[in-house]
């Protein structure tokens, strides 16, 4: 492709990646007010099946950056506890009502309605760009540090200075893949298989709108329609797709609330979308002058749902750590560590439990012999010590103000 044209951006801070730990992070900075250009090399924000639960943790940040009222305007449902339906009983796995914070719920609202959100919210300040169908190419180097990146917009080269370069591009981020950074990689023995169904009026009526595991079978209430996600073994699908879509859609039923017959919508694999479960994580955030956060510095399992929480909590502890010295020109490499220093333990603890709970549904027992349910019954406390875990985290995070 020739390049037709150039541009110049000088900034504090370059983000690459909308995702909610971008938009989170650029809506801080840009607040205090620094010069902020995010890309984005999709031009918009509307993927199926996304990381979409707004726990507690985030609602409270919201709540404290004035938003909050105004986000919950959105469409979403909510859910102040979280159900289960194993060994045949239907048990409460979590319980929020006890959190000290605002919002004693998740909000299960689309995550490009929280996207917009944020990025309608960022733009009222005048340091902040977005860039869409953008691509990140390159870093610019000056004296051994990042300094900047090369980026394209259709025929148009970019230059984007900046004093740093965030990474938060996602699992397959490509700010990651240019840094060299090593990582650990832990596995994971499940797959999901994504796809959606059309309410209908004699559907049950979940509570909260969210209901897992039901066996392999999870179910997610989007108002019109159920965002399901059937657990298969790693590896599976192309055996699944030899063996034939009717084959599938007979073995979902079997796990799911409803027939075979029920799924008669689903009429071809382009329905399906397959995410492919991965746990891992930089032993490294950062280098001189870059830093990895979100998903391109740990990827999450979709287990709690935490994966956007977590990467919302980063935005914030980078934004803590970060803002003051780009505010006086001096940003140097310590104050990046320092963001790893401060979300370390809860990453490092939360994929703990994530690969506990992942090997522990790999196990050849059947889920007829768990003894989960009598564990619950018998130590109801536990269903809040989950609530803690799943709604607010390991460390929860509180967003500072520069002016």
């Amino acid at each position: 492709m020739k390049l037709s044209s150039t541009e110049f951006f000088s900034s504090d801070c370059c983000i690459v990646g909308v995702g909610p730990a971008g938009l989170m992070l650029g809506y801080l900075l840009a607040r205090a007010g620094l010069r902020v250009v995010v890309i984005e090399k999709h031009p918009d924000f509307l993927r199926d099946f996304r990381g979409d639960t707004i726990h507690p943790s985030t609602l409270e940040i919201m709540h404290q950056l004035g938003l909050l009222d105004e986000l919950l305007q959105l469409p979403h449902q909510r859910a102040e506890k979280l159900q289960a339906e194993i060994a045949g009983q239907e048990i409460t796995m979590a319980d929020f009502s006890r959190l000290p914070v605002t919002c004693r719920f998740i909000a299960f609202m689309p995550q490009w309605d929280f996207l917009n959100f944020l990025a309608d919210k960022s733009a009222q300040f005048a340091g902040f760009t977005l860039l869409k169908s953008t691509s990140f190419d390159d870093f610019i180097f000056e004296k051994g540090a990042v300094c900047g990146i090369r980026a394209t917009k259709g025929t148009c080269q970019m230059t984007i200075r900046s004093q740093v370069v965030i990474g938060a591009d996602g699992r397959h981020s490509a700010v990651r893949a240019k840094t060299g950074l090593t990582s650990r990689e832990f596995g994971s023995s499940r797959d999901v298989l994504w796809f959606r169904l059309n309410k209908h009026d004699d559907d049950p009526a979940w509570g909260g709108g969210h209901k897992g595991p039901g066996q392999k079978v999870i179910m997610i209430d989007r108002g019109d329609y159920w965002q399901c996600g059937f657990s298969i073994l790693k590896g599976q699908f192309t055996a699944l797709q030899s063996a034939g879509l009717a084959a599938l859609k007979h073995e979902i039923a079997l796990s799911a609330p409803f027939s075979v017959a029920r799924m008669a919508e689903i009429t071809e694999w382009d329905q399906l979308r397959l995410l492919s479960i991965r746990i891992d994580r930089l032993d490294k955030w950062m280098k001189p002058g870059v830093l990895c956060i979100g998903d391109a510095a740990h990827a999450m399992s979709p287990i709690g749902g935490v994966g956007v929480n977590l990467a919302i909590q980063d935005a914030v502890a980078t934004a803590n750590c970060v803002t003051a010295p780009l505010l006086k020109k001096n940003l140097q490499l310590h104050y990046l560590e320092k963001v790893q220093k401060r979300r370390q333990f809860p990453t490092v603890a939360t994929q703990f439990l994530q690969i506990k709970m992942s090997s522990n549904k790999g196990k050849s027992k059947r889920q007829s012999e768990s003894p989960l349910p009598t564990i619950m019954r018998y130590l109801p406390f536990l269903r809040f010590v989950f609530g803690r875990l799943i709604g607010l985290g390991f460390r929860t995070e509180k967003p500072q103000r520069y002016n």
